[in-house]
């Protein structure tokens, strides 16, 4: 039976597929359709409402499968389970799928397997691979600067969590990078509800990021900043990016607070002319 065939008997009575897993996707996008429109106006519990889920089930499994694909660096086994719960993601958006929404059950669809996969290694893993000596270096990371905070009433800083763990500072920053890949939000998790529905979090975000701006001036301060000498960069990069205070600069470096701020105002100032008189 064609596409063009089934369509007409939409009105009397969905057609029986032998095998709903091996409709080609084409056909099943167009099968998709009719099945939806009379799961719609089916009695739940019925047993051609339930032949319609299923099938509707079967036929779209291959959106699973190539959900999967993203995820194909994981072992055998797990890949086992990354279907198990797209399946759940699957099984969800038909649940959830309207016609009157305009859209391609594929596009409503992926989103929700997708979904289901990551909030599945969030659960039993970390949101991003991180090598396992830095996610033991995290745990110590943690408990050196809850001591540290405690004896020296205040965050301590690279040098010192570096002499506590015996690593190296770049050691540390790892750690201290590695920490940001423990935990992660989806952005399918659900926050409030509305007249339409859940929200979730995506809902929330997608504006304009106003940083790219300034991608053009990195591109042109990086070249500046390699011409500084050994000290002017090591305070640069202690003052933005380890977010160091000029007294902790000082006390790194053997120096008082008001020469760092002195040394701190020259470099910017000669980093200011620089980016003013370049092309």
């Amino acid at each position: 039976m064609t596409v063009t065939e089934v369509a007409v008997t939409r009105t009397v009575a969905l057609p029986e597929i032998a095998d709903p897993s091996r409709v080609a996707p084409k056909d099943a996008r167009q099968l998709s359709r009719l099945f939806f429109d009379r799961l719609a106006v089916l009695e739940e519990g019925t047993r051609e409402y339930q032949y319609a889920r299923n099938a509707l089930i079967e036929m779209n499994m291959t959106l699973v499968r190539f959900a999967a694909t993203r995820f194909r660096s994981r072992g055998h086994d797990e890949m086992e389970d990354v279907v198990q719960v797209g399946m759940v993601g699957l099984i969800k958006a038909i649940d959830r799928f309207e016609l009157t929404r305009e859209v391609e059950f594929t596009s409503f669809a992926i989103p929700y397997i997708v979904g289901e996969m990551k909030r599945f290694f969030r659960d039993t893993s970390w949101a991003v691979h991180v090598p396992r000596r830095l996610q033991e270096a995290r745990i110590h990371l943690a408990q050196a600067t809850e001591e540290l905070r405690g004896r020296l009433g205040r965050a301590p800083t690279v040098k010192e969590l570096s002499e506590l763990m015996c690593l190296s500072e770049k050691e540390v920053n790892e750690a201290r990078v590695a920490s940001n890949g423990y935990t992660s939000s989806s952005l399918d998790a659900t926050i409030g509800s509305s007249d339409d529905g859940e929200a979730v979090l995506a809902d929330f975000i997608g504006t304009d990021d106003n940083a790219l701006d300034l991608v053009e001036d990195f591109n042109a301060l990086a070249p500046m900043i390699a011409r500084l000498d050994g000290r002017e960069r090591r305070i640069i990069h202690m003052r933005f990016v380890e977010e160091c205070t000029q007294a902790q600069i000082g006390e790194y470096l053997g120096i008082s607070q008001m020469h760092v701020s002195r040394l701190l105002n020259r470099t910017l100032a000669k980093l200011r002319e620089g980016m003013l008189t370049s092309d």
